[in-house]
């Protein structure tokens, strides 16, 4: 009798063994690929920046800038999103150009090659007082701004808080997070506050999987619907930023305000977009499967002046997937919001 009431604790005993293996392991693995991160991140963000582009003031921290076009040309302002930078938007940009604007594309914190805020301070109002910066910066009045994915609600916010400052909005698969009506912001789940307060395994993971470049490719296809369009050339691209100091912590101290923002944001209440007067077209991509086409159906009905432009056989980023129906559809718009 003794021998089979052992048995339970000899396999209880071996199952907890089995999970302390595996917890090792995992621990073993962040680890290396943490340090990892720490001997690829070894350049300055200005030594390793492009030589084509430049640095301003806005915000409060130095925001990197990439230019085409004609100076005196309608300004035509991009914000890119998650884990890009400017110069993922270049073929938009030199085809706005070459209709005649002056195309601008800049660097979100912590992305690209601007300076990352102390604090830190990520939320989409900071953020959208960055863009406002970069346009005072370049002696900018008023501009057209392109926001895509995430960029879009800080360059929403830009629009309510200085709407003279906006001569249009073009809104490219934005990640607005738009809340119900009245519906209070949902409280942070226990484990996500613990895993956030835990530095090392959260930059531990981002280092595995976020700004590792052996998962950009990956990353890079979970966005889009046509895999084809994570060209090698296209990866190099993104993967070219991650060679800066201080990625890896920067984009984990980032990954609270994607997940669940501590303050809720105007551009999240629906009732915001009534004010918004200023002409918005939404471009979508049909088979978008991050911010599907239903949230673009809805920020057009809750803007008093806007409407929607959907691309068939694209997903989440269309300016890669299908770049010249994109551009040649951005042009159009842009054509007639500047009128």
């Amino acid at each position: 009798m003794a021998q089979a009431r052992s048995l339970p604790l000899r396999i209880v005993r071996a199952l907890l063994w089995a999970l302390g293996l595996v917890l090792l392991l995992v621990a073993l693995a962040l680890a290396f690929f943490r340090w990892e991160a720490s001997e690829r991140e070894i350049l300055e963000r200005r030594d390793a920046a492009p030589s084509g582009g430049r640095f301003v003031r806005g915000g409060g921290v130095e925001i990197f800038v990439q230019e085409a076009g004609p100076a005196t040309g309608t300004v035509v302002l991009f914000m890119h999103g998650t884990g890009a930078w400017s110069e993922t938007w270049r073929e938009s940009m030199n085809a706005v150009a070459q209709a005649g604007f002056r195309a601008v594309a800049l660097d979100l914190p912590p992305f690209g090659y601007s300076q990352r805020p102390e604090g830190p301070r990520y939320s989409k109002g900071e953020q959208a007082r960055r863009i406002l910066g970069v346009l005072d910066a370049l002696d900018v009045k008023q501009a057209i701004l392109v926001g895509h994915s995430f960029g879009g609600g800080p360059t929403v916010e830009a629009t309510i808080l200085a709407p003279e400052r906006v001569r249009a909005l073009v809104l490219v698969d934005a990640a607005l997070s738009i809340r119900e009506a009245h519906e209070p912001p949902e409280p942070q789940p226990l484990l996500e506050r613990a895993f956030f307060a835990a530095t090392p395994v959260r930059d531990g993971v981002v280092a595995t999987f976020l700004t590792n470049p052996a998962f950009t490719h990956q990353l890079l296809e979970h966005f889009i619907a046509n895999n084809a369009s994570a060209t090698a050339e296209r990866v190099k691209v993104y993967q070219r930023p991650l060679v800066v100091t201080g990625t890896t912590h920067a984009i984990g101290d980032w990954l609270p305000e994607l997940l669940d923002p501590a303050q809720p944001s105007r551009s999240e209440d629906p009732e915001a977009y009534a004010a918004i007067s200023v002409p918005v077209v939404a471009l979508w991509g049909a088979r978008d499967s991050i911010t599907p086409l239903p949230q673009g159906e809805r920020v057009v009905k809750l803007l008093p002046h806007a409407r929607l432009e959907v691309m068939p056989g694209v997903g989440h980023i269309p300016q890669i997937e299908g770049p010249a129906e994109f551009n040649r559809r951005l042009v159009s718009v842009l054509n007639e919001l500047n009128r």
